[in-house]
């Protein structure tokens, strides 16, 4: 069976009904007020991933026509937590995409799952400040923490399913900063940070693009982050210039982030080329940043 790419033009107009796994998940929340802002009709699974009838009854009682994966195991607090419970995370994380991508094949569904792109590192290909990211195409090359080397894992046998669109998603930002999984909360908690450019993913914008992504049947794998990189420290200058003019802030390097970790942490850029021609508006991420982030929650004076 066939899943065949659509056009920039493409986007069907039939009434929607998306399916979605991650009830309680951040990017799962998120997705279910997207769909009740364009007024799509919508219903979490029930579904344990890992459970093949459970999934098959979902799509059976819901008839979908699009099937979104937010569930993962990505570890509380941090993907520390899989070190230590590996079972668990391959459950989720390769057993439990794995059956809902074959389940959904089966029935011709199109999955669009959020994945990561924590599992690549800078290299003597890819280095630091070059400019040159990672492609779609690229095979990882991190799998420093075991979280990584799951999502790598399950990231190539999905490949083989012409039926899934897998978004690799990185270092999530959203305008929510009172929220923990927020990449920007979460750094400006730590007591010390790193100050390494990275490949970012603004929800704000990606998630609505997520969305059409759906309605043009697009699958295969795709870099699902803002074009270009950002560093902690450029960040948090925005957000001491914009919310806090007396936040402060102290670096360390990799070296000594070594020592307060469990698992070490991927850096690097991805190539943004294939998801800006699908979607010419897209925004860098330092504008991304401040539109969507950063100019809503401004609490400091305008000069």
């Amino acid at each position: 069976m066939g899943f065949p790419v659509n056009s920039s033009s493409g986007e069907t107009e039939k009434p929607y009904k998306f399916l979605i796994y991650g009830r309680t998940g951040w990017i799962g929340g998120l997705l279910g007020k997207l769909c009740e802002s364009q007024g799509i009709d919508y219903v979490y699974g029930d579904g344990r991933l890992e459970n093949r009838s459970s999934l098959e009854a979902d799509l059976a009682a819901v008839n979908p026509t699009h099937v979104f994966n937010a569930a993962g195991v990505t570890g509380r607090p941090n993907v520390d937590w899989c070190e230590s419970h590996k079972v668990e995370t391959i459950r989720t994380n390769v057993v439990g995409t794995l059956t809902l991508a074959d389940v959904c094949r089966e029935k011709g569904l199109i999955l669009i799952n959020y994945a990561t792109g924590c599992i690549f590192e800078y290299d003597s290909e890819h280095p630091l400040g070059s400019g040159i990211g990672f492609k779609e195409e690229d095979n990882p090359n991190f799998i420093g923490s075991f979280y990584s080397k799951t999502k790598a894992m399950v990231e190539d046998l999905l490949r083989n399913y012409e039926n899934v669109c897998t978004l690799r998603v990185r270092m999530p930002i959203s305008s929510d900063l009172s929220n923990p999984r927020n990449f920007i909360t979460k750094i400006t908690r730590y007591e010390k940070v790193v100050n390494i450019p990275n490949s970012m993913t603004i929800l704000d914008e990606l998630l609505p693009i997520s969305i059409k992504m759906a309605k043009r049947h697009l699958t295969g794998i795709w870099n699902f982050t803002n074009p270009g990189v950002v560093s902690h420290n450029e960040i948090l200058e925005m957000y001491r210039d914009y919310i806090d003019p007396n936040f402060t802030w102290k670096n360390f390097t990799l070296e000594e982030q070594a020592k307060v970790i469990v698992a070490p942490r991927s850096n690097n850029e991805m190539d943004g080329t294939k998801l800006k021609k699908e979607f010419p508006e897209l925004l860098s991420i330092k504008e991304s940043l401040i539109k969507y982030v950063f100019a809503p929650n401004r609490k400091t004076p305008v000069a």
